[in-house]
């Protein structure tokens, strides 16, 4: 980058900034999100709900199938209130 077209940038700067860091965040989100740990817990925590009888066989069965396609990386089906 030359002087002239780093200076005439400049004013971007804040701009590229927060560009930079919403990067980091979406991988930050994504990292959690495929983490096969949390995968896990999560799924743990549906069976628990399931015993409990706080949530029905049904929606088991498609959050089940989500978190297990998530888990083998395959396109996740997006859940309740999640845009595609």
């Amino acid at each position: 980058m030359g002087l002239l077209s780093g200076v005439l940038l400049l004013p971007l700067a804040p701009v590229r900034g927060v560009v930079w860091i919403s990067d980091r965040l979406v991988d930050a989100a994504e990292a959690e999100l495929y983490d096969p740990a949390v995968i896990r817990v999560r799924l743990a925590e549906l069976n628990r709900a399931l015993d409990d009888g706080e949530i029905d066989l049904a929606r088991f069965e498609r959050e089940e199938e989500r978190l297990l396609d998530i888990l083998d990386r395959k396109s996740p089906v997006p859940g309740p209130g999640v845009r595609p």
